[in-house]
């Protein structure tokens, strides 16, 4: 997806800005300044993010992303706040799909491979994921993660997984899951590929086991 695709599919809402642009031409300039930041995080590290340097290498004023990424903790915010989206909206999507047909989906190696997709693409917001930001960005990972087992949580229902398995036993059925995967996700992806492809194929392994699956 390139800046200008990828400017119109952002959910602006989510990214928390300290404004959110309204005309294009702003928020080419903001995605250009993120899809900058995440470059910079993955080369040389958080320590070296700051606005100047976010803006010199996204080719835009300070000025012009000021009113939209004031400093560090904003910057880093975004890249994170629009990984969580992504996969908030992956799972959103494979929820309409189970609903659509449910036999035709397979919800724990399907949406395995789907997530493990957007964590490969997202090694910048990855890297982020104990990194502290503000009180802000930790508050909405602690939602962002509580969102991720709801949807877990329906997704288990939709196919079947929970049948007999009362509401409150089964939001801790998918909160685990979800908490589980993502760990192991995490270390997956800070391995060697051959290693990752072991990591990946125990997980979808475990998964179905303790899910019944």
């Amino acid at each position: 997806m390139d800046t200008a695709d990828a400017a119109d599919a952002q959910d602006w809402a989510t990214l928390a800005l300290r404004r959110t642009p309204t005309q294009q031409r702003s928020r080419q300039k903001v995605t250009q300044a993120i899809a900058a930041a995440e470059a910079l995080v993955l080369t040389e590290g958080v320590d070296v993010i700051t606005l100047p340097r976010v803006a010199a290498e996204a080719g835009v004023s300070v000025g012009a992303l000021y009113q939209y990424l004031p400093d560090r903790a904003a910057i880093l915010g975004a890249i994170v706040a629009r990984y969580h989206e992504r996969l908030e909206r992956l799972l959103d999507e494979a929820i309409e799909r189970m609903r659509t047909d449910p036999r035709t989906e397979d919800p724990v190696g399907r949406v395995l491979r789907a997530v493990a997709d957007v964590y490969l693409d997202e090694g910048s917001a990855r890297s982020l994921g104990t990194v502290a930001i503000s009180a802000e960005a930790d508050a909405a990972r602690r939602r962002h993660k509580r969102a991720m087992a709801d949807r877990v949580h329906t997704l288990l229902r939709l196919a079947g997984v929970l049948d007999g398995v009362d509401a409150e036993r089964g939001a801790a059925v998918a909160r685990v899951a979800f908490a589980s995967a993502d760990a192991v996700l995490h270390e997956a992806f800070a391995a060697s590929e051959a290693e990752r492809a072991l990591l990946l194929a125990e997980l979808e392994r475990s998964l179905r086991a303790s899910l019944g699956a």
